[in-house]
């Protein structure tokens, strides 16, 4: 690189580093994606079950997801992408959450979702059978370990319908949609660095000067965002920016279960994205005529935190334990004796909830913790970040007075200190995936 100066440096080229590349570059700022991996989208974004869904246990969160369905509806205007671009798409199957007695039949999301105005049905049993014939819908929570005795067995009652709503699904492609992203910021001006780690974030007088890299070469930027996903707690080291934190990010190993539908049964063909608390498990349909299954996090199962570069990346019994627990659902699902799906890691906060925040270090901010439930958020994060960086770089004091972010869709302001890192843990938070 001839011109080793930036008005900003942003460390990540997944999903929402991208997105913030790309809104820092739109408002005229010359800035450079750095990324340790290959291309953009290539760590954990890759592996995202990319679901997009409106439903979160916190207004803020339902609200900044609500906004953020209608960028990915409208994908290519939202990029000022060329005809010819080829796009990640927008499967729009819409969702189903399950209403019951672990999730306190959604009384909070449903509250949530009618005050934003977001399009949303309640399903009785009989129409969840209407399009999964196939379902059981007993009751077996709590959900317990493989190991249990009770594993399994049905523990009184069934579920009591489900909310549905057509304002979700899930997106084709996630690593293709922050290549997507990585286009549009180039073409705004930005500039993206790959297979180049970060070795040292060198401050002075209180504030960042900039990024060193492991072979040397310093790159000099007043600004620098960490958003290095799993990674990011090994970047606020660097920074010194975990003095002050009240909440902290930890790297969390999770398995996706992939699983072939029944003969017969053309799952894609149907499908919703499902929640249900009552097995522990989402589920999407997944192009090819398979099923995703993925963990809600059920207080039985141990949360295991890892060294991002140290990991054991091979299937356990967390991949068999979701595939069991969704053949509760469907009984007639077939197990297949060899495991097909993911092992990735999510970067989790102590509440589930990200921090997109400044940090005690002048010029250093993070868009981190995104806890495996900010994928479908990060057109709003990119543009939230940009605002921010913008209100605490013209003089103001975000730890004192948050700065307020008008959604663009949504007739509704963010409280940005919600996601502040000096926050307390937000009690209203589901406590896993969900947000």
């Amino acid at each position: 690189m001839a011109d080793n100066s930036y008005d900003a440096v942003i460390i990540g080229a997944g999903v929402i580093g991208a997105a913030i590349g790309y809104e820092l570059a739109r408002a005229g700022r010359k800035t450079l994606n750095v990324d340790m991996l290959p291309a953009a989208g290539y760590g954990s974004t890759s592996n995202s079950c990319a679901v997009i869904r409106t439903y979160y246990s916190t207004l803020d969160g339902t609200a900044m997801s609500f906004d953020g369905y209608h960028y990915w509806r409208d994908w290519r205007d939202y990029l000022q992408a060329p005809e010819g671009e080829i796009l990640a798409e927008f499967i729009e199957c819409g969702t189903m959450v399950m209403k019951t007695k672990v999730n306190d039949l959604l009384r909070k999301q449903i509250e949530h979702m009618a005050t934003l105005g977001i399009d949303h049905e309640h399903w009785s049993n009989e129409q969840i059978l209407e399009r999964y014939p196939f379902y059981d819908l007993d009751s077996f929570a709590p959900a317990k370990s493989l190991d249990d005795p009770a594993f399994g067995e049905p523990t009184g009652g069934r579920v009591e319908g489900a909310l549905f709503s057509s304002m979700g699904g899930y997106i084709s492609d996630p690593q293709l949609s922050t290549r997507n992203l990585q286009h549009a910021a180039e073409r705004a001006g930005g500039t993206f660095l790959f297979n180049s780690r970060v070795a040292e974030i060198p401050t002075s007088a209180g504030a960042v000067d900039g990024i060193v890299l492991t072979d040397g070469t310093a790159i000099s930027a007043p600004v620098v965002i960490n958003v290095a996903g799993p990674h990011s707690f090994k970047i606020n080291a660097l920074a010194g920016a975990e003095a002050d934190m009240k909440i902290s990010t930890r790297a969390l190993r999770q398995e996706v279960t992939h699983l072939p539908a029944p003969d017969g049964v053309d799952y894609e063909g149907f499908a919703t994205v499902v929640s249900d608390s009552d097995i522990a498990v989402y589920s999407r349909p997944e192009t090819g005529g398979n099923i995703l299954v993925g963990s809600e996090d059920p207080p039985c199962d141990a949360h295991v935190y890892v060294d991002p570069d140290d990991y054991d990346r091979n299937f356990t019994d967390q991949w068999t334990v979701q595939a069991q627990r969704y053949g509760q659902r469907f009984p007639t699902l077939g197990i297949p004796g060899s495991s097909k799906g993911c092992v990735d890691l999510y970067d989790v906060t102590e509440d589930w909830i990200p921090i997109y925040d400044r940090s005690s270090v002048d010029g250093f901010y993070m868009a981190c913790g995104s806890s495996g439930n900010q994928f479908k958020n990060a057109p709003v994060a990119g543009k939230a970040m940009a605002e921010l960086i913008a209100y605490c770089e013209a003089g103001n004091d975000h730890d004192a007075r948050p700065l307020g972010y008008a959604l663009a869709y949504v007739d509704h302001t963010i409280d940005m200190g919600t996601f502040s890192r000096l926050r307390e843990i937000n009690q209203d938070s589901s406590f896993s995936v969900l947000g």
